[in-house]
């Protein structure tokens, strides 16, 4: 990934930061309880809801064991259509790819659909490093892009800023980019909009070449859709005379028909939805229909080695909808920013130390932005056990091993900084074979049970500081066990 946000503090010291802002805390708390009360009532109008979740869990599972296969129909198929396919192997590659085909052109500015792919790799900044000037066109990527912040949610990417704030920041930085702020703009939703909607419709209008990324890419049509809400999609993906479109390889579906269950699930689970009010769809090129011209950039990224992890891998069937963040408790008090990376909350937990590895600090710490209560795990609408691969991935930062990365076997030495946990933890191993050990280990704390602290000292201060240890209890269960026949009186009666 783009090391955009490398550099960033370990994500304990950053939510540190964010929990003492009540501002940041209180937009974050109204926006993804009222998203997630929305998306519940409309989940529950499905009464196959389970079904399809299993359904696009296999779908994605299949299209993954097989996904050399798919991609090279895609680029068939999107070749046939009239598109040029173009690989990338990393960041650095798919951004010169798309620099070249700019500067192709003859054309020194972008519209952008909202991308999360193009995020990922910096696209924006490299572009402009190129004389490029690239416009967010999709209604919250505006805000950041004017207040010069970093998105901090997959779906809302403004969910941090309240309407003050934008109404502050569209007076201020408009004027800079195009079209200023209408005088007298107040915090109206409807205001905020109309302001939006004048800033960029004249940039849909003059925009020769439009970037975007692709929620779906179907191998066996080389059909690309992207579904959105405001309609600055549709203007992008029809209005330029160029298209230029990054996805990353995970986004590929086997068959047109495969779109009935993400076109059902996608809309509810982030949006609230039932179907999202545009879908677009496009297939190569089509003389006198929308772009002249269609350009492909898969993005590989770490995906391919993030694939080789059995256990990781079930990442790659993200259709990035968000709802993992809308109930996620951590992400309600630390915000999006916290995370480091352009994919915040509980996937971005998991998917950002694969696709970027776990040497860096911020990456180490990722897996551990998590109580593991499972409630992402239950809104997924791919199945995704984010806990699972939590668990999985904090393993591989305690202990090291063998990893994929770059498409070689490599391995990993152990994190800093977890030498006592490490320590326990072969303790534990140590301790549980060895059951002679272990129940004279059970027995001498019992006994010990009035010399206990009643809060942790050093690093587990902060933890017992909010919790009550539990108390241990005058006999092991193994000594209750055999005093009491299991529980049973003589007779094989229960107690």
């Amino acid at each position: 990934m783009s090391g955009t946000y490398l550099g960033m503090p370990a994500f304990p010291k950053a939510a540190h930061e964010a929990v003492h802002d009540a501002t940041l805390r209180g937009n974050l708390r109204h926006a993804t309880h009222t998203i997630r009360a929305k998306r519940a009532k409309a989940v529950a109008e499905v009464s196959d809801w389970d079904a399809l979740r299993e359904a696009g869990k296999r779908i994605k599972d299949h299209t993954l064991r097989h996904l050399d296969r798919y991609l090279v129909q895609l680029e068939a198929s999107v070749t046939a259509a009239g598109g040029t396919v173009h690989w990338a192997a990393d960041a650095d590659e798919a951004n010169r790819i798309v620099a070249d085909l700019v500067r192709a052109t003859g054309e020194s500015e972008v519209v952008k659909v909202k991308s999360m792919t193009t995020q990922e790799i910096g696209l924006n900044e490299a572009l402009e490093a190129e004389g490029i000037r690239a416009y967010e066109t999709d209604l919250a990527e505006l805000i950041v892009q004017l207040g010069r912040d970093r998105p901090s949610h997959i779906l809302v990417p403004a969910i941090h800023r309240n309407r003050g704030e934008i109404r502050d920041i569209f007076r201020k930085e408009m004027s800079e980019w195009g079209r200023p702020a209408p005088e007298g703009l107040t915090d109206t939703p409807a205001e905020l909009a109309e302001a939006a909607r004048l800033h960029l419709r004249e940039k849909f209008l003059r925009a020769k070449v439009g970037i975007s990324g692709a929620n779906f890419m179907v191998a066996e049509t080389g059909t690309l859709v992207v579904v959105e809400s405001e309609g600055n999609g549709r203007m992008c993906l029809t209005l330029p005379e160029t298209l230029i479109s990054v996805v990353g390889i995970e986004k590929i579906l086997p068959t047109w028909q495969d779109l009935e269950v993400f076109l059902q699930t996608l809309p509810r689970s982030s949006t609230a939805e039932r179907m999202n009010p545009y879908t677009t769809m496009w297939t190569g090129t089509t003389d006198g229909d929308g772009p002249s011209t269609f350009h492909l950039v898969l993005l590989d990224n770490g995906r391919t080695d993030t694939l080789a992890d059995e256990v990781g891998r079930q990442a790659l069937r993200c259709i990035r909808c968000s709802a993992c963040l809308n109930v996620c408790p951590v992400y309600e008090r630390a915000g999006g920013h916290a995370y480091g990376s352009v994919y915040p909350g509980p996937i971005g937990a998991i998917l950002s130390p694969q696709l970027r590895g776990v040497t860096s600090e911020i990456d180490a710490s990722l897996p551990y932005a998590s109580s593991l209560c499972g409630a992402c795990y239950e809104v997924c609408p791919v199945a995704i056990d984010i806990p699972e691969v939590l668990v999985h991935l904090r393993e591989r930062v305690v202990e090291g091993g063998q990893v994929t990365s770059n498409g070689n076997k490599v391995v990993l030495k152990p994190a800093k900084g977890h030498a006592a946990e490490r320590a326990a933890m072969r303790a534990a191993r140590w301790a549980f074979s060895r059951p002679g050990a272990l129940r004279a280990g059970q027995r001498l704390v019992s006994r010990s049970r009035r010399l206990h602290p009643r809060s942790l000292p050093g690093p587990g201060k902060a933890w017992s500081g909010t919790r009550d240890l539990p108390a241990v209890p005058k006999e092991p269960f193994r000594d209750w066990w055999q005093r009491t026949n299991g529980g049973m009186d003589g007779k094989g009666a229960a107690k």
